[in-house]
Order: structure tokens, then sequence, then C-alpha cells
């Protein structure tokens, strides 16, 4: 069995009453993976954003 979590109602969700797929992040294997999928999605944000910055300044001042 597969989980969601829907970004709308802060609930996880089943394959059995997932809602639409614009409002769940997933699958998820567990319970708990679908619980922390909110956090996650902003750490994953926070470090792809910190790794563009750090791309950005070295290709500045690498010229």
């Amino acid at each position: 069995m597969s989980y969601w979590y829907n970004v709308d109602t802060g609930q996880v969700e089943t394959d059995a009453n997932r809602s639409q797929d614009a409002n769940v992040l997933g699958p998820y294997d567990t319970q708990e993976a679908a619980e922390a999928a909110l956090q996650k999605a902003r750490d994953n944000s926070e470090r792809w954003d910190a790794e563009d910055k750090e791309w950005d300044e070295r290709g500045t001042s690498g010229s």
C-alpha cells in the first residue's frame, strides 16, 4: 500500500482514499514518511536554493 500527503488538508491518505494528483505528494512506503513529506520538501528546497546560490557565485567570480 502507498501513502500520500495531502497538502490542502495536511492529512495522510492511502491509495483507497487518495485525492487528486495536484493535491498530494507521494507515493511513500510508510505513513511516517508521508507525514514528513512537507518538511522533506522544505529541506530539499532550501538545500537546492543554497546549491544554486553557490553555483551562481562560483560562476561569476571565476570569469
